[in-house]
């Protein structure tokens, strides 16, 4: 991962998303963000993403309510999709949202998810179908429930982020017939159970060293409030590293991160160790091309393998 972090003390540019009474929320965007659409409705219905593609849908809630559609030009060179939006996914969970969908481009479905959601057109928001991040988040109320979701992508020149924001003012949200938690059977567990596996998409750790950020780490939380809720699955943690160096070290560093990875578990949200191992892949298993800067870093990450369903 790469060590460059943006901070809410470095950002410039306030997004106000004022479309309705409780639509108060207030984020910070990266220093040369510049708004280049925006579409708000009173009243409108938004088919909000909260799972990956299926193979056959991207599961969505429909929600209604006041709907803000927003891109966002960002001009700052060299900035990748984690960079906007760790920042931002910050922000939404300490003003009390819930992640319900959290995945870069080949996690959420690729092509296929890209071309299952809503997404403004071109030019005002581009979207590169290898390299992509999705977030989704509530924040339940007294009045209803706000709804937000978040798109960044890039091209060679610039970031694209995309906001829509559902609110709910004095009026009572209308829900869709799927029922979604952000508890142990969350978006995270489901796709565990159904793939087997699923990537820790929002870790960070210092470039060459195995020492995990501070955090938060959405994943990471509901990977150990599921392992708590069921204490008869096992899984492995399994780091991976692009192609950078020697196969060797770059195992032993791999396995180190998924080490860092599980004392984190245990230490942080309870996770019995039995339940947990760490293992190392190098560069073995690449998710991306290790021939560009966004392909490595893709290949930079740390899996949970379910092991064990008893």
């Amino acid at each position: 991962m790469t060590n460059t972090t943006v901070r809410s003390a470095n950002l410039a540019a306030l997004l106000a998303l004022l479309a309705g009474p409780a639509m108060a929320l207030t984020l910070d965007l990266p220093v040369g963000a510049r708004l280049v659409e925006e579409q708000a409705e009173p009243r409108a219905s938004y088919a909000l993403p909260i799972a990956p593609w299926t193979g056959e849908t991207v599961p969505a809630l429909l929600v209604e309510g006041a709907v803000t559609r927003q891109a966002w030009r960002i001009e700052t060179p060299g900035l990748t999709n984690l960079q906007v939006l760790a920042p931002i996914r910050e922000q939404l969970l300490t003003d009390g949202y819930d992640l319900l969908l959290d995945c870069a481009a080949t996690i959420c479905g690729g092509f296929d998810f890209r071309f299952g959601t809503e997404v403004l057109p071109e030019p005002a928001m581009h979207v590169d179908l290898a390299d992509f991040h999705f977030i989704s988040a509530v924040r339940e109320g007294e009045a209803g429930a706000d709804h937000v979701s978040l798109l960044a992508s890039h091209n060679l020149s610039a970031s694209f982020l995309q906001v829509v924001q559902v609110g709910q003012g004095d009026e009572e949200i209308t829900r869709g017939a799927v029922i979604v938690s952000s508890g142990p059977q969350g978006p995270l567990s489901e796709e565990l159970e159904a793939r087997g596996h699923v990537v820790l998409s929002d870790l960070t750790f210092r470039t060459g060293s195995s020492e995990l950020g501070e955090g938060p780490f959405a994943t990471l939380a509901a990977l150990g409030q599921y392992l708590v809720a069921n204490p008869g699955r096992q899984v492995a943690l399994v780091g991976h590293t692009d192609s950078v160096g020697a196969l060797e070290s770059n195992i032993a560093l791999s396995r180190r991160r998924a080490a860092s990875v599980a004392d984190r578990l245990v230490r942080e949200f309870g996770v019995p160790r039995e339940q947990i191992s760490a293992e190392g892949m190098g560069y073995l298993s690449p998710v991306a091309s290790n021939l560009t800067p966004e392909g490595r870093e893709a290949n930079r990450r740390v899996e949970a393998v379910l092991i064990s369903t008893e």
